[in-house]
């Protein structure tokens, strides 16, 4: 054994049990790239291997233990020295000891909670990711492996449509609709406007979808609004009695899912907001919330978050008759 043990040291790396036939999916890095990553739905397991392998062939690795995490955590980017987990599985792998070979780990986290989506933000992260550990005398020998998770809807109950008046006395009147209130992130906004007095004269009216991200509580809350998109109604004046069709298709933007107060640290909400312009310049504004959620593709995952809710897991593929009943629920 060489002095203080630096004589060996070892690569890990983690491997999924179905990572060839596990579906990726893109997602924003700190840094405003795009990686793709493994996608994980709440209530999923997530197993698989540690790999081990001695970098000097024939000499021990000394180890005070080795394991994998599962975390689930929170960043906020203006308290960088404190990371909030809201999950926190271990599996421990191997006692302390010796190792002489390079050797595999098998491991599994059954029906994992998953309860909130990965997001990168402008002052945010929420982040999952799986980190191998060989515990050392001086230095660890870690390896980190990021997950992307999107929790899924299905369609709610109450859909209510949106009615709205903008005004000014005596000078402008109008009322817009939105055909409802919930959207899934693949829809399309289907809306109305309606002029019924028009006495200034309005050159450009528009309507924006904006991101509002909202971090910290008390003193220390930051806001910060992003505008997603903006989509023209019309680009010259308006006469009294015209009515103008809004058709918006949500499939092309980068959106998530409305956010609300996950685990007490940040939210993020959607709104659209109606812009008019008149001649001189002068602009009018009526803002109106919206809830974007995530469509869930297949009915067995649908069910999943379903019994998530509930605090059960489901599996759709284990019975037979459990597949049977996803079928009917979706019905």
């Amino acid at each position: 054994m060489s002095f203080f043990g630096f004589g060996q040291s070892a690569d890990l790396d983690i491997v999924l049990s179905d990572g060839e036939t596990r579906k990726k999916a893109e997602h924003k890095t700190e840094d405003g790239k795009k990686d793709r990553y493994f996608l994980f739905f709440d209530g999923e397991t997530v197993s698989g291997k540690v790999n081990v392998t001695l970098k000097n062939p024939g000499k021990r690795l000394e180890h005070y233990g080795i394991k994998i995490e599962f975390v689930g955590q929170i960043e906020l980017y203006y308290d960088r020295g404190n990371h909030h987990e809201f999950v926190s599985l271990v599996k421990d792998l191997a006692r302390p000891g010796e190792l002489s070979n390079s050797q595999s780990f098998d491991f599994e986290f059954a029906h994992v909670e998953k309860p909130y989506e990965s997001y990168t933000g402008q002052n945010v992260k929420l982040r999952y990711f799986l980190r191998a550990t060989i515990s050392r005398r001086l230095n660890d020998i870690t390896k980190e492996m990021e997950i992307v998770v999107h929790t899924l809807c299905t369609y709610p109950e109450l859909n209510s449509s949106i009615k709205m008046e903008v005004g000014i006395e005596d000078c402008l009147h109008i009322e817009f609709e939105y055909n409802k209130s919930k959207y899934h992130m693949k829809d399309v906004i289907v809306g109305k406007i309606y002029f019924l007095l028009v006495r200034i004269k309005i050159k450009h009216m528009e309507i924006d979808i904006i991101k509002r991200e909202t971090t910290g509580t008390g003193p220390s809350v930051y806001h910060e609004n992003d505008t997603i998109a903006k989509y023209e109604i019309m680009d010259g004046a308006p006469v009294r009695g015209e009515s103008i069709p809004i058709r918006l298709f949500l499939a092309g933007y980068e959106l998530t899912p409305t956010m609300r107060d996950v685990n007490k640290k940040f939210s993020v909400r959607y709104y659209l907001n109606l812009v008019l312009i008149d001649e001189e310049e002068r602009r009018y504004f009526k803002q109106q919330e919206i809830t974007l959620w995530r469509k869930g593709d297949i009915v067995r995952k649908s069910m999943s978050q379903q019994a998530a809710i509930a605090s059960q897991r489901f599996e759709g593929s284990s019975t037979p008759s459990a597949s049977a009943q996803a079928k009917d629920d979706s019905n």
